[in-house]
C-alpha cells in the first residue's frame, strides 16, 4: 500500500512535470504556406522535361519542313533545355522566397 502522504507528493510531482513539459514543448510551425519538397521536385522535373520536349518538337517540325534533319532538332533541343533550366531556377527562387516568408521572424540567424 502507498502512504497517502507519498501519493500526494507523487501527484504534485506529476503535475509539476506535466507543467514543465507543456512549457518546454516545441511550438508547431505553420507550414500551410511552405512548398513541399516532393511537390517542388516533381514540378521542376516536369518543367525541365517539358522544355526539352517542346524544343525537340519544334526542331523536328522545322527539320521535316525544310528537309535539314539534324540541324534544327539539335538546336531547338538545346534551346529547350536552356529554357527548362531557366524556368527551373525561377521556380526554385520563388519557392525559396515563399518558404522564407512562411518561416517569418522565427528564423534565428547568426
Amino acid at each position: 500500500m502507498v502512504d497517502p502522504e507519498d501519493k500526494a507528493r507523487l501527484d504534485r510531482l506529476d503535475q509539476r512535470i506535466a507543467a514543465l513539459k507543456d512549457a518546454n514543448a516545441p511550438k508547431p510551425r505553420d507550414t500551410t504556406h511552405a512548398v513541399g519538397g516532393a511537390e517542388l521536385a516533381w514540378r521542376m522535373v516536369i518543367e525541365l522535361v517539358a522544355g526539352i520536349g517542346i524544343g525537340c518538337g519544334i526542331g523536328f517540325g522545322l527539320d521535316t519542313l525544310f528537309g535539314t534533319m539534324p540541324i534544327f532538332l539539335v538546336l531547338f533541343t538545346l534551346l529547350g533545355f536552356a529554357a527548362g533550366v531557366q524556368t527551373l531556377m525561377r521556380t526554385a527562387r520563388a519557392a525559396q522566397e515563399k518558404n522564407e516568408r512562411a518561416e517569418g521572424p522565427e528564423k534565428d540567424e547568426g
